[in-house]
This record gives C-alpha cells, structure tokens and sequence, in this order.
C-alpha cells in the first residue's frame, strides 16, 4: 500500500511520534493504522495513543433516572448548533425519560412520545430543523441508587458526557464525585473481572514486545511484563483507579470508607468513536464565491 502524508499526518495527531518514525511504522505495517500505532508502542515511539479522540459527530447525552434505574441516550446532530437549540434540547430530554422504560435502542426507538413514536418524532425534527440527526445508543443500568453527572451541560440533565453510577450504601454526593472521576478519567471497565480479554491480551503482547527489546534476562523481563500489567489494570479500571477527589485513594477505598460498593457504571460521550470528515472551511468558502 502507498503511504500517503495524510496516513503520515494522521499517525503523528494519534501518537505525537515523529515524522520519520510514523512513515516509518507505516510502511512496516503496510499501512494498517491501528497496528502502527502498536509498532510505534512496541519500539517506545508512541508517547500516547489517541484512537479514540477522533471524536466526529455533534450533539447531546442525556441522562435520567427513574427509582433504581439510569439511562443515558446520545443523539448526534450534524452541527454543535443543534445542541444549543432548545426543540432539540427538548426532544432529546423527552426521548431519555422514555427509555428509563424500556430496555434497548430498538425498544425506544418504537416507545410512544406524545403520540408519535421516538423514531417519528425524530423524522419530524430533521424536517423542521433541517439537519440529518441520529439516535445513536443508549445506555440502561440498575443499582440500589443510581446517581447520574452531565459535564459540559448544555441544559439539565444533558450535555457532551453523560454518567451514571450505580451503588449501594453512601450518598448521592459521593456517587456524584465518583460520577465526576469517570467523566474526566474515563475508566474502561470497573475491575479486571470487567475488562475485555481481547483488551487485556493485546496490551499483554505490546508488553512482552516492548520487554524484550531491552535484551534483560528472561526472569527479568518476567518480573517487567507483569508489574507493567497490573500497572494497566489498575490505570484501567474504576475500582483501582487513584481518586481525582483524593488522590491517595482508590476510587474503591474511598467508596468503602464512605460505606459504599460501586456495582456498575456508564459513561457516554457525544460522538466518540465516530471519526468526522475533514473540511477546509476557507476552501469551502472560496468554492462557494466562485459560483
């Protein structure tokens, strides 16, 4: 495959690595991104890897809670417009109070809002906005309590990242903080029971890679991979995480001094995962001059 300097560009964004160094992994893994970004790890090149910020589509998450179950839903529009507009903002808090009813995107997409469908309801909106807009996900969780934290709100209840934590015992204060840690740390699971296995064994294989580039003995490279793995373990999941309220805590610590067990949590960010279409604004507006 040619390596094209947009490939080149994009890896760098992705992993702050060097120029040379990215056309580098590029071309040793015929331009498989997501595998150079691991060359560029393996050889210690990648000061971080960044896949999942190349956030695309606009928005909002909602968040609700009905007695002891959460929903958060996120509907994507095509600009950050829509967000600040208050028919959307409305449609989309009608659209989370629905799904507190219900158990998947499917069931909400055919629940009843006013006498419309949610999926009508939104055809209806494209029409008088003018805009394509998607109901993309929602997330259910049930707990003892379940407290829910919107950061960068556009309007109560919803905004850019939406939480809910799912707990029993303590407070609604401290499920608000916990709420607020997930938000800004973004944990991926909630211990290593949680944690996907294909997750676990990939980074396992970066580090055995990265281990064995340092020519130590094997015992020694042992020894690496292992405090390297539950180093990640402990980055990775909430329970093991240091506090952002009080960093010489677990999130899990905390949450017992205080007489809680964290059983579950959620956490949705409008467009994440969706990668968005490069424009050239100026260019744009020049083509449009021209007729």
């Amino acid at each position: 495959m040619a390596i094209t300097a947009a490939m080149v560009k994009e890896l760098r964004e992705a992993t702050a690595a060097g120029m040379m160094d990215a056309k580098k992994a590029l071309v040793e893994t015929n331009g498989d991104f997501d595998a150079a970004v691991d060359w560029l790890r393996t050889k210690g090149l990648a000061k971080a890897a960044k896949k999942s910020g190349r956030i695309a589509a606009e928005g909002l998450v909602a968040v609700a809670v009905d007695g002891g179950v959460g929903v958060a839903v996120e509907v994507n529009s095509e600009t950050d417009f829509v967000g600040k507009n208050a028919e959307f903002q409305k449609m989309v808090g009608d659209i989370a109070n629905a799904a507190t009813g219900v158990a998947d995107i499917e069931g909400l997409t055919a629940a009843d809002l006013g006498g419309k469908t949610v999926g009508e309801t939104l055809t209806d909106k494209i029409a008088t906005i003018g805009e394509n807009m998607t109901l993309r996900r929602m997330a259910r969780l049930e707990g003892d309590t379940v407290v829910t934290y919107v950061h960068n709100a556009a309007a109560p209840g919803m905004g850019k990242i939406g939480v809910l934590v799912a707990m029993t015992g303590g407070d609604e204060a401290l499920g608000k903080q916990i709420a607020m840690h997930i938000a800004a740390v973004n944990p991926a699971a909630l211990n290593e029971d949680d944690m996907d296995p294909a997750v676990v064994e990939k980074e396992r294989q970066i580090q055995i890679d990265i281990a064995r580039e340092s020519d130590k003995p094997e015992a020694v490279i042992e020894k690496m991979i292992e405090g390297r793995m539950k180093k990640f373990v402990a980055e990775s999941t909430l329970l093991n995480q240091a506090f952002v309220i009080n960093p010489d805590l677990t999130v899990g610590a905390a949450a017992s001094e205080a007489g809680a067990t964290v059983t579950g949590f959620v956490r949705i960010e409008v467009g994440e995962g969706i990668e968005k279409k490069e424009e050239d604004f100026a260019a744009e507006v020049a083509k449009a001059a021209q007729g």
